[in-house]
């Protein structure tokens, strides 16, 4: 298990196995960036000739290893691109990359700019996400893990002994390992982690919070579910053999200045149901209940921070499967609340399963609402794979906005036309029309529906279909496969509430 310290010490003279650098781009010259300033007088002139010899530019995530053959204490220098900008998501993203070009080290320092309690905290979580891997089916997966991963890493800055620095470096370990702990659930195979093991793993990982991070559970079954009348996620849970779950968490510390709702979305494995995905698109299908898997790892979060703000979290879960009992296009279902829906497309059933959650969160009268949900194709297709949106109430969507950038989570505003909204309540035999197969403005289509189940509370909408899951290389503190998408900026989103 690897060790975090802070040290002031120097970065030429400690005698760690691999000190890292960062490297800013300044027109077509390079240069060692702040934190690294004495590694670049130890080096003299001869740097920026040698950089440039070796073919190094600075760009963000480009990583150069130098021997350094005595040159400073430390035999080997690594050697990271920031870019022009020393901020802290170039910062965040530059450690990350650092981590993986390391191995085989014992003790890593990191002299990145760190000057700040903000970038203390960048540097730690990109630095420990970027080093993350999912090893669990790999015959010597922890062994080998193990053996990469560096005992001791000291972040070198000059602020080394304030208490807020070290209450940054804290909080960063928290916040990582609650994204570490979202993607190895979203990395799960399917067929080890169907709705009812989802929610007795959640239940389990909730009881080892230890004390000082109650955070209270409640698990609805298929029956229970009935009682209560949650059309939606038994709808579309069934045609799968593995019964559907709701699992409720609370977390309500003394002295809680403000009440967040957090619903995620729980879809444990999505075949599209009787209106089929093509194979191809069924391939990462696991990861359909990431928004679930944060919003619960973001509650954990807040809980070990001790946030003066209270949390209740609704994770719905499912299994969308074709079987004979699954819910069929032209079926009629009842959300909980009593609001009747016209289904006409069986893979559009995440919607569905929140607006049942969304309900539930409206009946204890939150302050705020947020759901995080891996929505829709259309999302990926207006913004990419690595752009999340946002859509809601002006000033939630504002609030979390503002809490991604400062998470290093990159979010973009989409509207709710009326003209949507219109479509929403078109159909002809129900309140609402869960989907009408129109192509244009199906992101907006699917936050519109969800807007009907929000009592009109402030709310926002996070679609992350299309950053909830990786599946390329890895780039910046994003690995390959399940990325924990949102958690960090849940976590943020809270914080702010504390000083509104």
């Amino acid at each position: 298990m690897t060790t975090y310290h802070l040290r002031s010490a120097s970065p030429a003279k400690t005698r760690s196995d691999v000190v890292v650098v960062g490297a800013l781009q300044s027109g077509k010259d390079v240069g060692l960036a702040a934190g690294a300033e004495d590694v670049a007088e130890a080096y003299g002139r001869k740097l920026r000739p040698l950089l440039s010899t070796l073919g190094f530019t600075g760009k963000p995530g480009e990583v150069l290893k130098l021997p350094t053959a005595g040159t400073i204490s430390s035999p080997l220098l690594l050697v990271v691109g920031l870019g022009k900008d020393p901020g802290h998501v170039s910062v965040r993203r530059a450690a990350g990359a650092a981590a993986r070009a390391i191995s085989n080290a014992s003790s890593v320092a990191l002299a990145l700019p760190a000057d700040s309690p903000t970038l203390v905290r960048a540097v730690i979580e990109g630095f420990d996400l970027g080093g993350y891997t999912f090893t669990a089916y790999k015959r010597n997966g922890t062994k080998d893990a193990a053996a990469k991963s560096a005992n001791t890493v000291s972040l070198l800055t000059g602020i080394a002994r304030q208490q807020a620095a070290l209450t940054a470096m804290e909080d960063a370990l928290v916040v990582s390992q609650a994204v570490r702990d979202t993607r190895d659930w979203v990395n799960l195979p399917a067929a080890d982690l169907r709705p009812p093991e989802f929610a007795n793993a959640v239940a389990a990982a909730a009881k080892k919070l230890g004390r000082g991070a109650k955070v209270s559970t409640k698990v609805y079954d298929e029956e229970q579910l009935a009682d209560l009348g949650c059309g939606g996620i038994l709808g579309v849970g069934g045609g799968s053999s593995a019964p559907p779950r709701l699992v409720e968490l609370t977390y309500n510390p003394s002295g809680a200045v403000a009440h967040l709702a957090l619903v995620g979305k729980g879809v444990t494995y999505d075949s599209g149901g009787l209106s089929i995905k093509t194979a191809g698109g069924m391939t990462t299908m696991k990861c359909d209940m990431a928004g679930a898997a944060a919003v619960v790892q973001a509650t954990f979060a807040i809980a070990r921070l001790g946030l003066p703000v209270k949390v209740s979290a609704f994770a719905p879960m499912a299994e969308n499967m074709v079987s004979g009992s699954a819910m069929r296009p032209g079926d009629v279902i009842t959300q909980y609340g009593g609001t009747t829906v016209e289904v006409l497309n069986t893979d559009a059933e995440g919607r569905l399963i929140l607006a049942d959650a969304l309900v539930r969160a409206t009946e204890l009268k939150p302050d705020v609402i947020l759901d995080v949900a891996t929505l829709t194709g259309h999302m990926v297709i207006a913004l990419g794979d690595r752009v999340a949106g946002v859509l809601g109430s002006d000033d939630i969507v504002g609030g979390v906005l503002a809490a991604g950038d400062s998470a290093g989570e990159a979010m973009w505003p989409m509207p709710i036309p009326e003209a949507i909204v219109d479509r929403v309540k078109a159909s002809q035999i129900a309140d609402l029309l869960q989907h009408d197969g129109v192509r244009w403005g199906g992101g907006l289509f699917a936050a519109a529906y969800l807007r009907e189940f929000t009592a009109d509370l402030p709310w926002a909408h996070l679609d992350i279909a299309g950053t909830a899951f990786n599946s390329g290389g890895a780039y910046g503190h994003i690995t390959s496969g399940g990325t924990g998408a949102s958690v960090t900026t849940l976590v943020e989103y809270a914080r702010s509430l504390i000083d509104q």
